[in-house]
């Protein structure tokens, strides 16, 4: 009753950079870089929990950019992003720079989008079901450029523009010759420079104003390169059917005269519509 933990369970250990996890019919789903394993029935086993799983091994093994976050989408397959290797490159395997789904058991993987340099956190819009995502820009471009973005995919097969586009505008120097931005999907808002927007959810509470609803709720995690910091807050972003109707600061303090004493990851709405933020400064 006071928003903080009773008890702490370690449920895994060992494994090779779990970032992502995932819920579904009583089973944790659980990301590293090259695999999803999976916990059944974990509730009821904290005290003891079973061996993970491995679900697959089918995902590249590259840790730049291999952090993954996870989430059921509503036709009950699992998306998985896989950053680029890199700062800006082009690689030859479709799986880079792009977002996956895959059925709950592993197989049936497929690229639902591409173009994406690297996007950790997604959600579906809760009435049309279709995916947004946030995406990381490339970095040494400038202080100012490309913003990060975030997007919106209705359908499988959209490319977003990495590595020959940036920010839906911005021609790559070196790997945008040749290229037009109009090819690409462009960003439904361009947030910050490099302010490294990770996870985002729809907010459809009701403890904050009526204007929260169904609109995103962004956790920049903050530039690491930038001369001037930027980010270490949270955002928000309200929709009119598809369209931003603006990008504000929901939450903000972690970035003190320059200093970050927190940099935020992920949001999650709680049942009574208080706003969870996870943070892995002071962990």
């Amino acid at each position: 009753g006071d928003f903080k933990a009773d008890i702490v369970y370690t449920i895994a250990k060992e494994l090779d950079t779990p970032n992502g996890v995932a819920f579904r019919n009583g089973s944790l789903f659980i990301a590293g870089i090259d695999r999803i394993w999976r916990l059944d029935d974990i509730e009821n086993q904290l005290e003891n929990p079973p061996p993970p799983q491995v679900v697959t091994t089918s995902f590249p093994d590259k840790a730049w950019h291999g952090w993954k976050y996870i989430a059921f989408g509503p036709d009950d397959k699992l998306y998985v992003p896989e950053g680029a290797p890199c700062n800006v490159c082009d690689e030859e395997n479709p799986a880079f720079a792009s977002i996956m789904r895959m059925n709950p058991d592993g197989s049936n993987l497929e690229v639902f989008a591409s173009g994406i340099r690297n996007s950790v956190g997604f959600d579906w819009h809760p009435q049309t079901e279709e995916l947004w995502f946030t995406n990381n820009g490339r970095d040494l471009l400038d202080d100012d450029l490309p913003s990060d973005e975030l997007n919106h995919a209705p359908d499988a097969g959209l490319h977003f523009g990495f590595p020959y586009c940036h920010q839906g505008d911005v021609l790559d120097p070196k790997f945008g010759e040749g290229k037009t931005c109009e090819d690409y999907e462009a960003p439904v808002q361009k947030l910050g420079p490099h302010v490294a927007a990770l996870g985002m959810k729809f907010y459809q509470g009701q403890m904050f104003p009526d204007s929260f609803r169904t609109s995103i709720l962004i956790a920049e995690h903050g530039s690491w390169n930038r001369k001037d910091p930027i980010g270490y807050r949270v955002t928000q972003v309200p929709l009119e059917g598809t369209e931003s109707k603006g990008y504000h600061i929901f939450a903000e303090g972690w970035l003190q005269d320059g200093i970050a004493w927190g940099r935020p990851v992920d949001v999650l709405e709680m049942e009574d519509g208080s706003l969870l933020v996870s943070d892995d400064h002071v962990n």
